[in-house]
């Protein structure tokens, strides 16, 4: 066989030529067509992800803010506790208060009609006055042990109310 033709040739190489050019146009497309879909991918991809992340955020924002709420819940509650026993810690009061005061206005009477009596005893002009004055000073002596009883028995109990009042406090926390 002959070899072609120097012009057949070149229509040959043509062909070729065309034919090369084709190919890569239609694997540059598919090429392109494949990035496009890779692009695509990718960005789908992307926009999942972010997608997910955003709900994973306000899935969590409201997770922190349920838990916000229930905490402002029990410090409103705790509040309202404390307000009560703030109420009741001011409104501790002295529970023998009119007990001690009738017994201190005894003594003070009793103390008012030892002075002339004792003035008495001192000149020795009555004996009857002696037995008067140390019989008001026995009188005394009672009332003083009665209140000492009374304020000893109130400290107890505002003690106690008060150690009712912090373990509650303390209970709060």
């Amino acid at each position: 066989m002959q070899s072609p033709t120097p012009p057949a040739q070149e229509q040959q190489q043509q062909q070729h030529l065309v034919l090369r050019i084709r190919n890569s146009a239609h694997s540059h497309r598919e090429s392109a067509s494949e990035e496009e879909r890779e692009d695509e991918e990718a960005s789908r991809t992307a926009l999942s992800t972010f997608r997910a992340k955003e709900e994973e955020i306000e899935r969590k924002k409201m997770e922190v803010r349920e838990k916000v709420f229930a905490q402002l819940g029990r410090v409103e509650e705790e509040s309202k506790r404390l307000a009560v026993i703030q109420k009741e810690l001011e409104a501790i009061a002295d529970p023998t208060r009119k007990e001690v005061s009738a017994i201190r206005k005894k003594i003070d009477a009793v103390n008012r009609e030892l002075k002339p009596l004792g003035h008495n005893c001192l000149k020795k002009e009555y004996k009857e006055a002696l037995e008067a004055f140390n019989g008001k000073n026995r009188e005394k002596a009672q009332l003083v042990n009665r209140l000492i009883e009374l304020v000893s028995e109130s400290e107890r109990l505002r003690m106690k109310k008060l150690e009712e009042l912090g373990k509650t406090v303390d209970s709060l926390r």
